[in-house]
């Protein structure tokens, strides 16, 4: 299941990581986020303990959100050592976020 991060734990749990994170930013009314929560998920299984799949919800994390420039959800920014490595804006099919994190392995 993935993980939920949020202003608090953002650094700890996705800078600090020590293999490749994919971020979800997210929000409850947003239907495009609806339809790829169930691909994340799926990624989070398929990637555990490869990569980290953290889900970050833009109401309750609005300090995170700005820090990125997360104008549109969804979101997924792709981390590798810290830093943004990749980014997917919009609801794409599975193998979209699954071929990015691949290449970050």
């Amino acid at each position: 299941m993935a993980l939920e991060v949020n202003d608090n734990n953002f650094e700890e749990i996705v800078i600090k990581s020590d293999i490749p994170v994919m971020v979800d930013f997210w929000a409850e009314w947003c239907g495009p986020c609806r339809v790829i929560g169930p691909y994340i998920e799926e990624i989070s299984k398929e990637f555990a303990g490869k990569a980290k799949v953290v889900k970050c919800d833009v109401d309750s994390c609005p300090g995170v959100a700005a820090k990125y420039g997360i104008r549109n959800i969804p979101t997924v920014l792709f981390f590798k050592n810290g830093a943004i490595a990749d980014k997917q804006v919009g609801a794409v099919p599975k193998a979209n976020f699954s071929s990015k994190l691949t290449a970050l392995l």
